[in-house]
């Protein structure tokens, strides 16, 4: 991780992108226990996949599990703005 600049107060990645403000272990667990609602996707400001999971229930809870696994096991989720997430 190299210096904090305004453009990206929390770094950056070993291939120069720059880290969210948001956690993936935040993500992935808020997914994984209420992914039903789509709070891990609302948590990272993708509404649109959020209120996909809402109506659908998280995909009967399965989508909502894969999807919280993967934000806690990938190393390349962004948030809204295209930053990838701290981890």
């Amino acid at each position: 991780m190299t210096v904090p600049t305004p453009d990206a107060p929390h770094g950056y990645d070993q291939h120069g992108r720059p880290y969210s403000d948001k956690s993936k272990i935040v993500a992935g667990v808020l997914q994984i226990l209420l992914g039903g609602f789509g709070v891990g996707r609302f948590y990272v400001g993708n509404v649109g996949m959020g209120v996909a999971q809402l109506l659908t229930c998280g995909g009967l809870g399965v989508w909502a599990l894969i999807d919280g696994i993967l934000f806690l096991t990938s190393n390349d989720r962004t948030d809204k703005d295209g930053r990838i997430l701290r981890g």
